[in-house]
Parts: structure tokens; sequence; C-alpha cells
């Protein structure tokens, strides 16, 4: 089942998310809802907050960017499809590299964000099975992207403040639904 994307400026997406249990209600079909409406919205990551669920859960499928001719491993992004239960960056190295984000919360804004290139990451999958694994490049971008949600932050608090003041009016609009998007979505302030 597809869901409303909750929208920038409800408050669920500014929550640190809790953790949950291999039997917290309704997992899997919520896994897969998760993934049918990233895919409708034409997303590589989705975060359980902008479903306006406050627990620590994400997922993401890089696959898209192996169609992209820059990326230069395409095989491993062709198979980044991943579910992340109560993830924890454990490490961070690395010089930061510069890559114009954005997110299905935040429709139509796009920013250059500064992140580390690699990432060692403890996360639980779909079957509660423990992972300690080491990211790079867009694969550790997407994660990290991701994570913020779950800790909440969005991509636009990574930004200078005066990029964000250029950005006020779009996205207060965003909040009130003044914007085009052929997804489903969730607007906190609109009439």
């Amino acid at each position: 089942m597809i869901l409303p994307i909750v929208a920038y400026g409800d408050p669920v997406l500014k929550k640190m998310a809790e953790e949950i249990s291999k039997d917290h209600p309704g997992l899997d079909e919520l896994i897969k809802n998760m993934f049918e409406t990233m895919y409708n919205a034409k997303g590589v990551g989705l975060a359980a907050p902008q479903i306006g669920k406050s627990i620590r859960l994400f997922i993401a499928d890089a696959k898209p960017f192996a169609e992209d001719d820059d990326e230069e491993d395409k095989e491993t992004l062709k198979n980044f499809r991943k579910v992340f239960i109560n993830a924890r960056i454990l490490e961070e190295e690395g010089e930061e590299w510069k890559f114009n984000e954005g997110c299905l919360s935040i429709p139509k804004i796009r920013e250059d964000v500064y992140r580390k290139p690699r990432l060692k990451i403890g996360y639980y999958d779909e079957n509660f099975k423990y992972h300690e694994e080491e990211y790079s490049g867009t694969p550790a971008r997407i994660i990290q992207h991701e994570y913020d949600h779950i800790e909440g932050k969005l991509f636009t608090d990574r930004i200078s403040p005066l990029r964000r003041r250029l950005l006020k009016r779009k996205l207060t609009d965003i909040t009130k639904g003044i914007v085009e998007v052929d997804y489903k979505m969730k607007f906190p302030l609109k009439k």
C-alpha cells in the first residue's frame, strides 16, 4: 500500500526516533509498504519518520544511481537494496565531499551537502539479524541521509544558515502544500 509522505514542517521529522523490537506490530507489512511508497515517489531511500512513524527504521535501494553514467561501481549500486532497523553509525571517516541531495519530504528543493565518504554502521535487517558493515561513496551517502531522518535531522539542517534563509519561503510553501508533487503527501499546515 502506498502511504502518504510527511512534508517538511511536521514535528515527526524533527524527533529522535525510538528503537523497535523484532515483534513490532506489522513490521513486515510496514517494510513492504515503505518500499512501495519509495518506488512510487521515485526515491532511493525512505525513513519511517517520513511516513509519520517515529521509529528507527529506514530502507534504501540505490539501483537508480546505477543507471547514471557518472557512477563507477554500477554493480554495487544495482544490488544495494537494504532494510536498516535500529541502526547506529559507528564511524565516519575521510575528507567531506559535496553531493547534491534532495528529499521526498522536501520536494523540488535540492542542495549541496557535505558528508564524509566512508562509514561503518551497525544495524538489524528485516529478519532481525545483526550486521556491522562498511560503506563508501553513494551507498554511504544514502545511508547518512536516511540515518539523519531517524536522528530527527533533515538535509536542510546541514546547509548554511544563509542558504536556509534563502529557501525559507519555498520551505514554508511546502508545509502549506503549495508545491506540485506526483506522489501522496501529508502537509502539516495545508488548509
